[in-house]
């Protein structure tokens, strides 16, 4: 994915079709976005770790 991302950012550097004015707005919107993905792989990764603690007491009721 960092890869495609990475793509992404030289082609909208090189577009010709988009004026130099624009680029710079867009690059900067696509930090952000890049920005909240890591806040929600972040997020996912510690209700991963939460759930590996709770779930056999989930299992051990029957709700698994």
């Amino acid at each position: 994915m960092k890869e495609k991302k990475a793509r992404i950012i030289e082609k909208v550097k090189e577009a010709d079709h988009i004026s130099e004015e624009e680029k710079p707005l867009i690059l900067q919107k696509i930090e952000e976005w890049r920005e909240e993905e890591e806040a929600v792989d972040d997020v996912m990764n510690r209700l991963e770790t939460l759930w590996i603690k709770v779930e056999p007491f989930f299992a051990e009721l029957g709700l698994v």
